[in-house]
């Protein structure tokens, strides 16, 4: 009996075994069919993401503006507060966009143009002063000359047929069909986002009774102070980054034009924009807009312009930023370029503007993590003597 026993456990040892096996294979097999389904859920998701992303963007100008509709005198602006807020916020950018496209645009899209149209004329007047280099100089070593051939020897019509093409013709009706699937998107983010800051007091409640409903209070009081503390440090570092830029873009533009650069428009915008990626953003910006105006405008004007932008950048970290941040977020200049680094290397722009504050993040959950384990250490101390 005893060996029918042993028996019956060997084999289910081993049937158990070549089924577990057979499972792991089936799923290890049938990996590529779960990926692509994940993806296609998640490029499903994207527009809510992207909703909730821009509801959690304009949360606290409409809750700002709810609070000056809460008059008790007009009763009218008390009742519908939060949908009037949620209509003057997107009322603002509405009239945002329609004074950029109007009045901005158009001088950026005639600077753009210009620029494009004496590219050319940039390019070969650059080669032509590298021709004249000596030849042990290291510009000389770059094979100039063959490079220069080979761009004379470019054949546009060989291009022009090749963009007509049956083949490219069917990838254009794909962007037309991508385009408007994008203009959807759009459509979904913006309702997605009216709503969900029509409802945020409800969801919110909803998200702190559940989080009530399966944490302890302890846990409960620890998941409330990580919240407070990454929004604080996401809002106001993303917000106060994107208001510097459009800052420094108008003060730059404003600057150039006075000094008479040519696309001044064009190069303060670009280096406005540029300024939001800490440190390596405001260099290369002024590195483009030096080579553009020793091009337009000659090397003294364009080392002027660098000297004036520079003290404007200055100018900006030393006094503007630090008052539109408010209080720094105590992140040392080695760990931004550091993140800003390995944040540009892994997720492109992106990772380069939201590397500091998900770097401050890390920090902060660090020290946690060392001031719990020295509490910790201490109080067991204390127990043994």
């Amino acid at each position: 009996m005893g060996k029918k026993v042993d028996n019956m456990k060997k084999w289910f040892f081993w049937f158990s075994i070549v089924l577990v096996s057979i499972i792991a294979y089936k799923m290890i097999d049938s990996l590529s069919g779960v990926f692509a389904a994940i993806k296609a859920f998640i490029g499903v998701l994207v527009p809510f993401i992207m909703a909730g992303v821009l509801a959690y963007l304009l949360y606290t100008p409409c809750r700002a503006i709810e609070e000056a509709y809460n008059i008790d005198k007009l009763k009218f602006l008390k009742k519908h507060r939060r949908g009037l807020s949620v209509f003057t916020v997107y009322f603002i950018i509405v009239t945002i966009i329609f004074i950029i496209v109007n009045f901005v645009s158009p001088a950026i899209t005639k600077n753009v143009v210009e620029l494009a149209n004496k590219l050319p004329n940039f390019y070969k007047s650059a080669m032509e002063f590298l021709k004249t280099l000596p030849e042990d100089t290291f510009w000389s070593q770059l094979n100039i000359a063959e490079i220069v051939k080979s761009i004379e020897e470019f054949n546009i019509s060989e291009v022009i047929i090749e963009w007509v093409s049956l083949e490219n013709i069917g990838n254009y009706v794909k962007g037309i069909v991508g385009a408007t699937n994008v203009i959807f998107d759009l459509f979904v983010i913006i309702v997605v986002s009216v709503y969900i800051l029509l409802e945020r007091k409800d969801i919110k409640n909803f998200v702190s009774n559940l989080m009530r409903a399966i944490c302890e209070d302890e846990v409960y009081q620890k998941w409330i102070n990580l919240y407070e503390r990454t929004n604080n440090i996401f809002y106001k570092y993303i917000s106060s980054q994107l208001l510097d830029g459009v800052i420094v873009g108008i003060l730059t533009s404003i600057v150039m034009n006075i000094m008479g650069i040519e696309y001044a428009t064009l190069l303060g915008i670009m280096i406005g924009l540029f300024n939001v990626i800490p440190y390596f953003g405001a260099i290369v910006a002024v590195v483009i807009a030096a080579v553009i105006t020793i091009f337009t405008g000659g090397f003294t004007a364009a080392l002027w312009m660098t000297i004036v932008v520079i003290i404007v950048q200055q100018v900006d970290a030393n006094i503007i930023n630090p008052r539109i941040l408010g209080n720094s977020l105590n992140v040392s200049p080695i760990l931004v370029i550091f993140s800003t680094t390995l944040g540009g290397a892994y997720f492109g722009v992106l990772g380069m503007f939201l590397g500091v504050p998900v770097a401050a993040l890390i920090k902060i959950f660090i020290l946690d993590f060392i001031k719990q384990k020295n509490e910790v250490n201490n109080r067991e101390l204390e127990e043994e003597e």
